[in-house]
């Protein structure tokens, strides 16, 4: 993921800061606790795709 591109992408439901996590190909709302997925090396910003996290998932210690 470009490192400006991801200066520039927000979370759509809250538009907080969004984290990359390679591992996974997705990128993760801290606030929401919403992962959106990259597909084909394009985030995937619907809320409707995004996968909801538990409150302990390891995603949301990343970074």
């Amino acid at each position: 993921m470009e490192p400006k591109l991801l200066d520039l992408l927000a979370c759509p439901a809250c538009k907080g800061p969004l984290q990359y996590a390679r591992a996974a190909a997705v990128l993760v709302c801290r606030a929401d606790r919403l992962a959106f997925p990259i597909r084909d090396g394009i985030p995937v910003m619907l809320e409707d795709e995004a996968r909801v996290l538990a409150s302990d998932d390891a995603l949301l210690k990343t970074g």
